[in-house]
C-alpha cells in the first residue's frame, strides 16, 4: 500500500513540473500567469487543444513567447493583442465578440429562428386548411347515420 502511495505522488509530482525548469519563470507569480493564459492560447497545430496541454514544436514555441512576453511586463489584454496580431483571432480558444465574427456568433440563433417560423408557418397552414369530403363521400355517411 505505501509502495503504490509513493509511486502515486511521484507521479503527480512528475506532471506538476512537465515543463524544464529551463523554460520557466524564476517568478512564480508570473510563471503561474503565464500558464493562466497558455490555457486561453490554441495550439495552432492541434487547433483543439491550448498550448498548455500540447506537446507540438508550435505551442512550445508560443509558450516561449507568452513567457517572454510576461517577463516583459506586458498585461494579459497586451499579450493576448500581441498574439491576435501576430496569428489572427484564431490563436484564442474564446474568441471576443467583435463585428468581424458577430455571424459566427448570431448564425446559430438566426438558424433557429428561421427554422420555428417554418414550422410554425407549416403546421397553422395545415390546420387551417378545412377536409372536404365528396359527394360520394357524403351520401356514405348519410346512409350510416340513417342505419343507426
Amino acid at each position: 500500500m505505501r509502495r503504490a502511495l509513493l509511486i502515486g505522488l511521484a507521479s503527480v509530482a512528475l506532471m506538476a513540473g512537465a515543463a524544464e525548469p529551463t523554460e520557466r519563470l524564476p517568478d512564480p507569480a508570473q510563471e503561474a500567469r503565464a500558464r493562466h493564459l497558455f490555457k486561453e492560447v490554441r495550439c495552432l497545430v492541434c487547433q483543439n487543444e491550448s498550448i498548455d496541454d500540447s506537446e507540438a514544436q508550435l505551442a512550445g514555441d508560443l509558450r516561449q513567447i507568452v513567457r517572454e512576453q510576461v517577463k516583459a511586463g506586458r498585461t494579459d489584454s497586451q499579450i493576448r493583442a500581441f498574439l491576435v496580431e501576430r496569428y489572427g483571432e484564431f490563436v484564442l480558444l474564446k474568441p471576443a465578440f467583435s463585428a468581424g465574427n458577430a455571424v459566427l456568433w448570431l448564425a446559430p440563433i438566426g438558424v433557429l429562428l428561421v427554422g420555428g417560423g417554418l414550422m410554425f408557418g407549416l403546421l397553422r397552414r395545415r390546420e387551417e386548411q378545412p377536409v372536404e369530403l365528396s359527394q360520394d363521400e357524403e351520401e356514405r355517411v348519410k346512409r350510416l347515420l340513417e342505419d343507426d
